[in-house]
C-alpha cells in the first residue's frame, strides 16, 4: 500500500467506502465483515460510513455498527486505522434520503455516531451536505463545537462547492482536512473543488470514484459493467490485464496528490482488486488518454 496524508494522519491512498455493506441489497454479516477484514489485510487504513447508511425503514447508524464489529473481531493491527464518519443525512421508508443541517441535529448525531463506534472521538467527522433551510455556517459552527469538545478529531465537508469549501476553511482552520465530492470517470464537475482542495492542502475523497466503470450504490446496485463510453478505462485495462476499476483508481491517484479514492465493495475479492491499484503505474500517453474520458 501506498499512503497519503489526510490532516496529521497519514492513510492508504486507497480507502473503502463502506456503504454497499448496510443499505438495501447489502451482502449478509459473514460477507461483509470479511470484506473489511480483506480491506485491512490489503493495507487499506480509511474506512468511510454514515449514521445514514442503514435500508429504508432501517435503524440509523447500522453502518457505523457494522464497521465497529468489523474492527472489533479482526485478527490484526488496528490502531492505524481512521474511520471517518458522516451525519446530516437521513432516510425515508421509501428508500430516499434527508437533509438535516440543523446545529442541534448534528451534535446529537456526532455524539451518538462515537459511542456507536466505540466511545471515543470520532477519528474524521463530515458534513454529510449542505442543508438549504439551515445557513451553512450554522451547520459548520456545531462542527467547530464538536472539535472544541473533543467529540471529533478531525473535520471534513462532502458534497459542496468551492466557496463553501472557504467558508469552512474560515470557521474550522485546520482542522479542516477533507472534502468529499462525487467524482469519476463519469463525473468530473468538482475539477474546481479538487484544485482548490490541492491548493489548501485538503485532502479529495471521491465518492462513487467508479461511475463509467461501475454503477454507484446510489443507484441501488454495485455490480460492475461495462460502459462504452469511457473505452479508454477498459483498453488501457487489458493492456495490463486488469480490471476497468483498477484503472480507474489508478488513473484518480493521478489527479493530485491529495486525492485519496473511496471505492465501495461488497465483497472481499473486489476491495483487494481496488486497494492493488496503488501498484499500477501508468503511462503518459495512458493518462492522456484517460484524461479524455474515452
Amino acid at each position: 500500500m501506498r499512503y497519503r496524508m489526510l490532516g496529521d494522519v497519514r492513510v492508504g491512498a486507497i480507502g473503502f467506502g463502506t456503504m454497499p455493506l448496510s443499505i438495501e441489497g447489502r451482502p449478509d454479516e459473514a460477507r461483509a465483515v470479511a470484506t473489511v477484514h480483506a480491506a485491512l489485510d490489503a493495507g487499506v487504513t480509511l474506512l468511510d460510513t454514515a449514521d445514514s447508511y442503514h435500508p429504508p425503514g432501517g435503524v440509523p447508524g447500522e453502518g457505523e455498527l457494522l464497521v465497529a464489529r468489523a474492527l472489533a473481531s479482526y485478527g490484526g493491527r488496528t490502531d492505524d486505522v481512521l474511520v471517518a464518519t458522516k451525519g446530516g443525512r437521513g432516510r425515508t421508508d421509501d428508500g430516499g434520503w434527508t437533509v438535516d443541517g440543523r446545529p442541534g441535529h448534528l451534535r446529537r448525531a456526532a455524539e451518538d455516531s462515537a459511542r456507536r463506534l466505540g466511545g471515543g472521538a470520532i477519528g474524521l467527522y463530515q458534513l454529510h451536505k449542505p442543508d438549504p433551510a439551515v445557513p451553512y455556517a450554522e451547520s459548520l459552527g456545531a462542527v467547530r463545537e464538536l472539535l472544541d469538545a473533543g467529540t471529533v478529531r478531525l473535520a471534513g465537508i462532502s458534497n459542496v462547492d468551492a466557496s463553501q469549501i472557504l467558508l469552512a476553511r474560515e470557521i474550522l482552520g485546520d482542522r479542516l482536512v477533507s472534502v468529499q465530492n462525487r467524482y469519476s470517470p463519469a463525473v468530473r464537475d468538482s475539477e474546481a473543488e479538487l484544485r482548490l482542495c490541492a491548493e489548501l492542502g485538503l485532502a479529495f475523497l471521491p465518492w462513487s470514484p467508479l461511475g463509467g466503470i461501475s454503477r454507484s450504490s446510489l443507484d441501488g446496485t454495485s455490480a460492475q459493467e461495462e460502459d462504452a463510453e469511457f473505452g479508454a478505462f477498459h483498453r488501457v485495462a487489458r493492456a495490463h490485464g486488469v480490471s476497468p476499476q483498477r484503472v480507474a483508481l489508478a488513473w484518480l491517484l493521478t489527479r493530485s496528490e491529495t486525492v485519496l479514492p473511496l471505492p465501495g465493495a461488497s465483497r472481499p475479492e473486489t476491495v483487494r482488486d481496488s486497494a492493488a491499484a496503488v501498484s499500477l503505474t501508468l503511462t503518459a500517453s495512458e493518462r492522456v488518454s484517460l484524461d479524455g474520458g474515452g
